[in-house]
């Protein structure tokens, strides 16, 4: 059965809460941008392409009530101005995804499009934003699988280093079923290579300090059966040098929150150190993301907003007692690991220099530097 992080029908949203993964299954319904907001913000739902359907979709859930309930204006322009200033306010919840404020931004053109229309009403205008929300759900899924065919398809023939045709590959964070509509992007690329049965193993870091490898990656990638080593952040650099009993690492592979006109990419923390150590031993470095990820009114990485998280994320971890990790109802508790007073400082992404990386694979393709080493994304 498919990992599913949204279930949605018209009139009701609910989330896979993934801050209690992977040792308790349990969906939060959203009714309101308000509910949503705060999932988003609390990180209950995760994931650059993730966030930005929730959101939308919360609004259509919002939507639907305010007309079962008869309590939406059935002026045009006012349910215009409610869904837009409902927008923003969304945006508002992780700044740093661009998914977010492209989708807020593609909405809200669709309503204003919708009032233009002769005889258009608020109900009119609603129901327009509800379809043309629930078709980002349906789009997404079929993108991922497309990003993942052409990760797979560039890694085969660039990328694999041992004559075997098999290939080896390292992703960092979460980018799968958990943090999309479905497959995922990165991950969705371990997919596709493992479907077509040319995947040695996978290679997922722990991700601190929200541990969305060790809670999210591995877990999927257990559902999955697909062969996978968990790895600390630290131990990287001693699995590219081949430490591992001689295992060959034939690339990496990342999601993407932000990518800059220039190809500068924000992604989870930790992230830029990955590229440095990839460059270092000639191992291909690639970020895969939905088209709607790359900015291209952002110049640089310079001009990327880096959110920063509360400290407690860095000085406490949370999970059940060992032992009963199989019991979906066991208390999560909750334990201090640094010195107390400590100063803290934790950023949510970090920024990766275009040089650094080999490739960005898309839905419409795997867009690589010219000779000048020089992306073209605007094209």
């Amino acid at each position: 059965m498919p990992l599913d992080a949204i279930t949605y029908t018209r009139g009701s949203l609910s989330i896979l809460n993934q801050l209690l993964l992977p040792h308790r299954t349990t969906y939060d319904p959203l009714h309101s941008s308000t509910d949503a907001w705060h999932a988003i913000h609390d990180m209950r739902v995760r994931g650059a392409p993730a966030i930005a359907i929730v959101a939308a979709l919360s609004l259509a859930v919002e939507l639907h009530t305010l007309i079962e309930n008869k309590r939406l204006s059935d002026e045009a322009k006012e349910v215009e101005v409610f869904i837009k200033e409902k927008l923003s306010y969304l945006v508002s919840s992780r700044p740093t995804a661009v998914n977010l404020a492209e989708a807020a931004g593609r909405l809200g053109g669709v309503v204003g499009d919708l009032c233009k229309v002769e005889g258009a009403t608020g109900k009119k205008v609603a129901e327009g934003y509800i379809v043309a929300a629930e078709k980002m759900l349906e789009d997404d899924v079929e993108d991922n699988r497309r990003i993942g065919g052409e990760g797979a398809r560039w890694i085969r023939e660039k990328a694999a280093k041992d004559g075997n045709g098999k290939v080896s590959v390292l992703t960092h964070c979460n980018t799968g079923s958990l943090a999309t509509a479905g497959y995922g992007t990165a991950l969705g690329v371990i997919r596709s290579l493992h479907a077509e049965n040319v995947l040695e193993r996978a290679y997922c870091t722990e991700t601190r300090p929200y541990n969305q490898g060790s809670r999210l990656t591995a877990y999927e990638l257990v559902h999955d059966n697909i062969p996978a080593t968990l790895v600390t952040d630290n131990m990287a650099a001693a699995l590219l040098a081949g430490k591992r009993g001689g295992a060959c690492v034939d690339a990496i592979v990342v999601g993407a929150d932000r990518v800059a006109a220039n190809g500068d990419t924000a992604n989870k923390i930790g992230t830029y150190g990955l590229a440095v150590l990839a460059k270092h031993h000639g191992v291909k470095f690639l970020v895969a993301a939905p088209w709607t990820t790359i900015d291209l009114n952002t110049k640089s990485g310079e001009d990327i907003v880096i959110e920063e998280r509360p400290k407690h994320e860095v000085t406490r971890v949370k999970g059940p007692r060992v032992g009963e990790e199989g019991n979906g109802s066991a208390a999560m508790e909750m334990i201090t690991v640094a010195a107390d007073g400590i100063d803290v400082w934790n950023p949510a992404f970090d920024v990766t220099p275009a040089e650094l990386i080999d490739g960005i694979i898309t839905e419409v393709g795997v867009f690589e530097k010219d000779g000048s080493g020089i992306f073209h994304l605007e094209r």
